[in-house]
């Protein structure tokens, strides 16, 4: 199981996102930024796309790649910890 970054930029004000929170929630995950989580798969970043891409509107951004390091400010101890576990 691989750790990916998940970071959005959501386009269209008022517009409800919740299909896209319920998708990355179905993931094991942490949310440490407003448009940034962190998810565990062992699905690739493609597939990761395409499932939260369904989501999403046409102008929205969506970006996923693999974590193979990291280092950070300010997170919390939860934040942290669970990056920590492999």
């Amino acid at each position: 199981m691989a750790k990916y970054i998940v970071n959005y930029d959501l386009r269209k004000p008022g517009k409800d996102y919740e299909g896209l929170y319920k998708a990355l929630n179905s993931y094991d995950n942490i949310h440490p930024m407003e448009s940034c989580w962190i998810i565990k798969s062992f699905n690739s970043e493609v597939s990761i796309r395409d499932h939260l891409r369904t989501n999403i509107d046409g102008n929205d951004k969506l970006f996923v790649s693999e974590l193979n390091g990291w280092a950070s400010f300010n997170l919390t101890k939860a934040e942290v910890d669970w990056l920590n576990r492999s």
